[in-house]
């Protein structure tokens, strides 16, 4: 697949709110391209396996299905504010869903419908950067989370880090919102998070932010 093919697929699929055949198959491939640092983030978690997990910015669904794998008597919720993400995030998670092991619903970070203190984790994955209110959004996240509970933010992406020309150009390009690690420490803090901690990988960009309640 040429890289002009890639960014087609990506400038039509619309990375920030994914739609259209172009979405899907943007998705597909986020599913396969995002694995590797997902599973960095996700050992960020300790699992007990009856806890309520909620995945904002759900996408193509790969983050929920491999939580659906830690979780016994729990219950994962994914949201995403775009149609296109909502439907392929369930048809990749039809079997926890058809069990009501999970739910997926059209939703938005900036008004999630839930009461308070309802997950004892949540994460994004590779979604943060497209928040139209970062600051605010955390402390709604800070609200849904329940005592004790653990939030993370998992990018492949941070400032100050030695990025790439293309990785440049897509930041400028999508108006990416891409903090330093002290900023993410700050985001955390100022939305009431405690505990935050800002994890880096050796030789990668990654990043993980992580913030308890």
């Amino acid at each position: 697949m040429s890289e002009n093919y890639e960014k087609s697929v990506t400038e039509h699929g619309n990375p920030a709110k994914p739609t259209g055949t172009a979405g899907e198959e943007m998705l597909s491939r986020m599913n396969e391209s995002h694995y590797a640092v997902t599973g960095w983030g996700l050992d960020f978690f300790e699992f007990d396996g009856d806890e309520n997990v909620l995945d904002i910015g759900c996408g193509g669904g790969e983050t929920l299905r491999r939580m659906a794998e830690k979780i016994n008597s729990g219950h994962l919720t994914g949201v995403d504010y775009s149609a296109v993400s909502v439907k392929m995030s369930s048809e990749h998670n039809n079997k926890s869903i058809s069990c009501g092991k999970m739910d997926i619903i059209e939703a938005s970070v900036e008004s999630l419908p839930f009461s308070d203190s309802s997950f004892d984790k949540i994460i994004t994955v590779e979604s943060f950067y497209f928040w139209n209110n970062p600051q605010e959004d955390l402390k709604e996240v800070f609200r849904v989370l329940a005592e004790n509970g653990t939030f993370l933010i998992v990018a492949d992406i941070y400032g100050g880090a030695e990025l790439s020309e293309s990785e440049k150009e897509n930041i400028k390009k999508y108006n990416l919102f891409n903090p330093t690690p002290d900023e993410f420490e700050n985001l955390l803090t100022n939305a009431g998070f405690k505990d935050v901690k800002v994890h880096t990988k050796d030789g990668k960009h990654w990043i993980c932010a992580e913030g308890r309640k």
